[in-house]
């Protein structure tokens, strides 16, 4: 891979990049696929990937293309360079300098056989325990990835990283009742543990079962959530991509541009990508753009402290590069526990999962709570027929009334249960 590597950076600058970049990769992935309870395909997927970056007077070209002998290099060196000197210039383009040079060797062998084992025994732990849930898909895998990035500056990592994965895909079921699909998963570092005990895939299959009488909200009203852990993506995967990352702060929409080391959330909070911390078992030791991943606070204690730019989106914005990547994602623990979090809500909803659609600049949110379960004088209740909910997602961080002790760690995310104050709930 290094040889690869080092041809492939000294064919782009012998062909006329002033400046480049390249990464290669070589991964292995056995999986196991189950449907309807029954084992039906195992198989290996080797891939290779190659990705280059030139810049030649400001200007970029990038390809990226999955053979790596000589002559498919020399095709996608001389594509990567024309596409530079085609594309328009563009001042804020660039490459990471030579800092530190660093390997990564987090390797460790497979065990195809406590996979397999696992998996197995996942489908009977399920059929014994959860007599009314349906496996309508289920998938495992061990992947391995070994990969290499150069950079005309002198930049070189190597990293070796390999991890488990299991993701299901559910719905309870008795007679003609049925509840919502509903799915579950997690990165796993090893084998030494049931699939059923990992993250709080167990109360997921436990609430759908709960879920075959579900009522509709009988009136609208104003209340609170609790958002658990399994719906990630709402508030969190929202915050990084309407707010802080390289798009919305470019183009000037986000609203929080102008708004470091400001309060722009409850002091309850303090949200950062952590790809550092152990937990964190499928998490990058670099950035794609050629940087050492550090941990990053975005939220410290309610206050703006970074936003998630790339080189290029600092460049662009003038604003400070996060030293870091953005998947693994991470909120503080709060000081309540889930059971007096709970207590503490006259009305609301427990939120597992959320559709809707993306919200706009202004973080206005709204859609429809999935297998989620209403809360009423403290107490968690029915279960909820599909129901509207809406807010703004920029009052509701102003809104946290408690963030849990307790918190969930899947492998790619740490996540505590939030309770947000003043969301809308439309009942019939």
């Amino acid at each position: 891979m290094h040889d690869i590597a080092n041809y492939a950076l000294d064919a782009l600058k012998k062909n006329g990049a002033d400046k480049a970049s390249c990464s290669v990769s070589k991964g292995r992935k056995d999986e196991f696929n189950i449907e309807a309870n029954q084992f039906t395909l195992l198989r290996t997927v080797f891939s290779d990937t190659l990705s280059l970056k030139a810049l030649v007077g400001g200007r970029k070209g990038t390809v990226l293309v999955n053979k790596l002998d000589r002559a498919s290099i020399d095709d996608a060196v001389a594509n990567c360079v024309a596409l530079a000197k085609s594309a328009e210039p563009d001042d804020a383009e660039d490459i990471a300098p030579l800092v530190e040079n660093k390997k990564f060797d987090n390797a460790r062998a497979a065990d195809l056989d406590g996979l397999f084992s696992r998996s197995k025994e996942y489908l009977e732990q399920v059929r014994d325990e959860f007599s009314k849930i349906i496996i309508e898909n289920f998938s495992s895998y061990h992947s391995e990835d070994e990969k290499i990035f150069v950079n005309s500056n002198g930049v070189c990592f190597e990293s070796n990283n390999n991890f488990y994965n299991f993701n299901s895909m559910f719905v309870a079921k008795d007679g003609e009742k049925s509840s919502s699909f509903n799915y579950g998963g997690a990165f796993l570092a090893d084998m030494s543990a049931p699939f059923l005990d990992a993250g709080i895939h167990r109360a997921l299959l436990a609430e759908a079962q709960k879920s075959l009488s579900p009522r509709p909200v009988e009136k609208k009203f104003t209340g609170k959530i609790i958002v658990t852990p399994a719906c990630d993506d709402m508030i969190w995967e929202t915050l990084m991509d309407n707010f802080l990352s390289d798009r919305p702060m470019i183009e000037g929409t986000s609203r929080w541009k102008d708004a470091l080391e400001t309060v722009v959330a409850d002091k309850k909070l303090t949200f950062r990508a952590a790809p550092l911390n152990p937990k964190m078992v499928a998490a990058l030791p670099m950035t794609a753009d050629g940087f050492l991943a550090r941990d990053v606070d975005f939220i410290r204690e309610g206050a703006l402290k970074s936003f998630a730019l790339s080189l290029y989106g600092a460049n662009k914005t003038k604003k400070p590069r996060a030293d870091s990547h953005f998947h693994n994602i991470e909120v503080a623990a709060g000081e309540t526990s889930l059971e007096e979090m709970i207590c503490g809500v006259e009305r609301g909803i427990l939120l597992n999962r959320f559709s809707g659609g993306s919200p706009g600049a202004s973080g206005d949110v709204s859609g429809v709570a999935k297998n989620s379960f209403l809360i009423e004088n403290g107490k968690i209740s029915d279960a909820l027929q599909e129901t509207m909910i809406s807010f703004n997602i920029l009052d509701a961080l102003k809104n946290i009334t408690a963030i849990s002790r307790e918190r969930i760690a899947n492998g790619v995310t740490i996540l505590p249960w939030c309770c947000f104050d003043g969301i809308t709930v439309s009942g019939k």
